[in-house]
Parts: structure tokens; C-alpha cells; sequence
């Protein structure tokens, strides 16, 4: 077995060691004996989507997704949109999961469209919502409980039919106020979760390896792997928070 995985814009959406995902993905598949090839597709890459198990789009800051959206809007945008509704798995952290919304507004009126695969939107604020966060994800998402690391002044809305990715146990998640966090559609996870996220979160990790190969796959089994180490480096976390 084995998948293929895009890293979309690493060059400009890569904050706080998000490029640690694409590295867990691929070690957590070769340690089974799985194969995983790994594709970088950076700023101005016409290479087609299609083909992809997994697609991951890190984090940047407002610049780097305003820098981002002619090249969005030359097609790319829709072969996304395609890629979602086909159920391709998708990791989309920070900056990269406000673009799979409709839009940005920035906290001085500057509006930057979107994507428009998930049914969301991001409003800017002045204050920042800083620091080590822990949430519980949604029983159709997994229900591990995940640790990370969020920077954002975005305050993110879902629409009313849209699930949360999970539910905030500390921290602020998409807004601070209603105590959700991310969002999940089909097999597309989007989260506030630096850090890198996957490493010390391996059961969530695992979720994403399974759906990607159930699609590809129909059936798939992941062996068990020793993580002691991972776990160890969750539960510190767990307990400080």
C-alpha cells in the first residue's frame, strides 16, 4: 500500500514547524512498511491535484495569504474545491484552514476571498489568542483528545450546518467565544494546531492515515507502533494544561 502526499505552498505557508506534519505522515506510513511519496508543490506549481491520497496546507500570516490569492484564483482554488468534494484527506492548518473558507477580513476592513470548500469565514481583531491549547475532537473525527500550539487574530465562523473539528478544552480554538475549534467536512480537518500537530497527537495522525487508505483502499489495517515516546510528550502537555 501505499499513499501519495502534497505539500501545498511550503515555501510561504510554514509557520511554527507545520512542515513536521508532512515528515509524521510519511514515517508513520514507511514504519508499517507502507510506501509515501511526498510532493512539494510551492508558489506558481501548475501540477495538477489529482492523483493525491492526502493534501496538507500549512499556516502562514495575512501576507502570505494575500501573496497567495492570484495564484488561488488561477485555478487552483477549484481544483481544491474538486479535490474535497472527492473526498481526498485534507490537513489544513492555521492560515491554510481560513482558506478553505469563503473569506478574510483583515481587522482594517481588507477583505481577501477565498477558496469557499468549507462554509466558514475569518474576521480580524486587534487581540491575539496566543498559547499551548488542548481540544477533544468530534467522535466522527476520531474523539482523541489534541494538543497544540495557536497564533491567531482571526476569529473563525462556521455556518450553521458546518461540524467543529472538535471542542476547545483549554485555549480559544476558532474564536474564543463559542468554544469550538477547527472544522471538519467529508475528509477535510482544518485547525488552529501548531506545533507540529501530528507528532504528538498519533492517534489523530493514524485517523488520517486510515481514511486516506479506506478511500484509496476500500479496507485498510494500521499496525500498532510503539508510542511511548509520542504519547509521553501528549500527556506533559495534557497535564500542564
Amino acid at each position: 500500500m501505499e499513499l501519495k502526499i502534497c505539500h501545498l505552498y511550503p515555501d510561504v505557508l510554514n509557520l511554527y514547524g507545520d512542515s513536521g506534519n508532512i515528515r509524521c505522515l510519511q514515517k508513520r506510513l514507511l514504519w508499517r512498511g507502507m510506501g509515501a511519496e511526498v510532493t512539494k508543490m510551492p508558489l506558481g506549481t501548475r501540477t495538477s491535484l489529482a492523483g493525491y491520497d492526502i493534501v496538507f496546507i500549512g499556516g502562514g500570516q495575512d501576507f502570505e495569504q494575500q501573496v497567495l490569492l492570484e495564484d488561488l484564483h488561477r485555478g487552483r482554488d477549484s481544483e481544491i474545491r474538486a479535490a474535497a468534494l472527492d473526498g481526498v484527506v485534507f490537513l489544513t492548518i492555521c492560515g491554510g484552514y481560513q482558506m478553505m473558507g469563503h473569506y478574510y477580513e483583515t481587522f482594517d476592513g481588507q477583505r481577501c476571498d477565498f477558496i469557499g470548500a468549507l462554509d466558514l469565514y475569518t474576521v480580524g481583531a486587534k487581540k491575539r489568542m496566543i498559547g499551548n491549547y488542548k481540544f477533544r475532537c468530534t467522535d466522527s473525527a476520531g474523539g482523541s483528545v489534541v494538543v497544540g500550539f495557536e497564533n491567531h487574530s482571526g476569529r473563525t465562523v462556521l455556518g450553521s450546518a458546518l461540524e467543529p473539528l472538535g471542542k476547545v478544552l483549554t485555549g480559544f480554538g476558532n474564536n474564543g467565544e463559542d468554544g469550538t475549534e477547527g472544522a471538519h467536512w467529508k475528509n477535510v480537518f482544518g485547525t488552529y494546531s501548531h506545533g507540529p500537530m501530528l507528532p504528538k497527537n498519533p492517534q489523530f495522525c493514524d485517523m488520517l492515515l486510515l481514511t486516506a487508505l479506506e478511500r484509496k483502499y476500500g479496507r485498510a489495517e494500521l499496525a500498532p507502533l510503539d508510542d511511548a515516546a509520542e504519547l509521553a510528550a501528549h500527556d506533559e502537555m495534557c497535564a500542564r494544561l
